[in-house]
């Protein structure tokens, strides 16, 4: 009796483990099949985490919004909501330290700091991070860095996916093309 409520046990631990995971998969891929895509102007570099591999670490233009309520402090959950300008990419079309009864999407970010001067609420976007393939995150980091030094805009943006706050990096475009690739196409 004692060796089936072992094993039953077991049987319960190993469902919910397998249940967390496939169940942050399936709201990720939720978000990508039936969120709105929004492209951010990107500026990376590219760290490496010892646990989880090589990424892009991604510093957005989009990174503060003008502001008259200067009551706010470090690390502060700010609810930024999203439009697209006449190219497509994200603008914040407006800021909240509470959810808004707004039909806009909108994602939760992080306060940095309040600029009093300019009125200026500078924020962390909670996509920060592009993980890739370790023997490609490398030749990404230097294709991006070239794109940059080059005579035209800035063509690098992040494709992120936005629905009910949440948010899914899904992409990083260099000159429309993927940067997986990208950099393929320069092997």
């Amino acid at each position: 009796m004692k060796t089936i409520n072992i094993f039953i046990l077991f049987i319960v631990v190993a469902m919910a483990q397998l249940f967390v995971p496939a169940q942050m998969i399936f709201n990720k891929e939720s978000i990508i099949k039936s969120g709105v895509a929004y492209k951010f102007k990107t500026q990376p570099v590219d760290p490496s985490d010892p646990f989880r591999g090589k990424y892009i670490n991604l510093n957005y233009e989009l990174n503060a919004f003008v502001t008259n309520d200067s009551v706010w402090e470090r690390h502060d959950k700010v609810y930024v909501y999203l439009e697209s300008d006449s190219l497509g990419f994200a603008k914040v079309n407006d800021i909240s330290k509470r959810p808004l009864n707004l039909a806009k999407d909108h994602i939760i970010a992080d306060v940095n700091w309040y600029n009093s001067n300019d009125k200026k609420l500078n924020f962390n976007l909670p996509f920060n991070r592009y993980y890739m393939e370790e023997t490609k995150a490398y030749d990404a980091e230097v294709a991006v860095r070239q794109n940059e030094r080059d005579s035209l805009p800035n063509t690098t943006y992040a494709l992120v996916y936005v629905k009910d706050g949440e948010a899914v990096l899904n992409d990083v475009v260099i000159n429309e093309i993927s940067i997986k690739d990208y950099v393929e196409k320069d092997d």
